[in-house]
């Protein structure tokens, strides 16, 4: 007994098992910036889908031009390919994806390297002769010998100062007054 099944059934499976092969690497032109139709088709959705992204993820957040027309970065369109990998080959929720890329930042902030500290730090005395560590050095002492004049000068009381109104309302009598 031969089993029916609809027709174009086989067709989406198949269909959908290539996308899963896809491979993430897409290749990004080398530009600086990127309109919402090239993206489009870097990450092979139709446009709506990209501003409906914007909307959902604020990850994803390219610039405007003056007239208003999108301008998507590199990385920005690295993000629009992250978001798509996550939604059609992982299976995410929009939720779920959101969830991901929120981890994902928190955690590549704990992974980023803390700043340097400044190189001027401490005895007060240029450890190196570059130019532009005297220059601090001179600034900083210079910062410092201000500091120390404005906290050793005694504050002076505020003067009572009248002002200009109410000077001249002493001169000239109140034609209105009881």
């Amino acid at each position: 007994m031969a089993v029916v099944r609809p027709v174009g059934h086989g067709m989406q499976k198949q269909k959908h098992a290539s996308q899963r092969r896809e491979s993430v690497t897409t290749a990004i032109p080398d530009k600086l910036y990127f309109r919402i139709g090239e993206v489009a088709k870097l990450c092979k959705v139709e446009a709506y889908v990209l501003r409906f992204w914007e909307s959902e993820f604020p990850q994803l957040k390219p610039n405007k031009s003056g007239t208003g027309q999108r301008l998507y970065r590199k990385r920005d369109v690295e993000m629009a390919l992250h978001v798509k990998r996550l939604l059609h080959e992982e299976g995410y929720t929009i939720a779920g994806a959101r969830h991901v890329l929120q981890a994902e930042g928190r955690e590549g902030k704990k992974q980023s390297t803390p700043q340097p500290e400044l190189p001027l730090k401490g005895d007060g005395s240029p450890r190196s002769t570059t130019k532009g560590e005297l220059r601090l050095q001179h600034l900083r002492n210079e910062l410092k010998e201000l500091l120390r004049l404005l906290s050793d000068s005694p504050v002076a009381a505020p003067r009572e100062r009248k002002s200009k109104k109410s000077a001249l309302q002493e001169e000239r009598p109140n034609l209105f007054s009881e």
